[in-house]
């Protein structure tokens, strides 16, 4: 597992909306769920969880898509790109979908949720497995373990 180099630079796929990361991730994740596989047309999606301190949109707006629930999913408004999501109620951090960086080389996912709804051929390489979401007390002890593999 290697780190980015900050800052790093990526957007959707039309390139109107652009954005900025200036913290390492806190966790790199792979989502096998059904509602991450029908976001993505796709087997999974793969996000970094980003510091919201190091992280901002420098160019564009985008709009919010999905099942515009609590839980609000951003996307480019022209090409319909996922490129982020922030959780309802965890303000400290956004779910950057990985791809949308320009180079996005040095990511692997470090845990795969979701993989009681995985489709059969789909694998990530990823250290730790979980058939739905970590229990919140795992994910400080997870942080650190990633962190200090990075």
């Amino acid at each position: 597992m290697t780190s980015p180099n900050l800052p790093m630079e990526g957007g959707c796929r039309c390139g109107r909306v652009r954005l900025k990361i200036s913290a390492p991730p806190l966790l790199a994740m792979a989502c096998h769920c059904t509602g991450c596989q029908k976001m993505t047309a796709s087997a999974y999606s793969l996000s970094a969880a980003i510091p919201s301190e190091g992280f901002e949109v420098t160019k564009g707006e985008p709009v919010i898509g999905g099942l515009h629930g609590a839980t609000r999913h951003y996307f480019c408004p022209h090409c319909m790109s996922w490129m982020f999501t922030r959780p309802e109620g965890m303000d400290w951090f956004v779910n950057l979908r990985v791809t949308m960086l320009d180079d996005p080389s040095w990511f692997t996912p470090f845990i795969e949720t979701w993989t009681s709804e995985k489709l059969s051929f789909a694998e990530t390489g990823a250290v730790y497995s979980y058939e739905a979401l970590p229990e919140m007390d795992a994910y400080e002890g997870l942080v650190k373990e990633y962190m200090s593999r990075g």
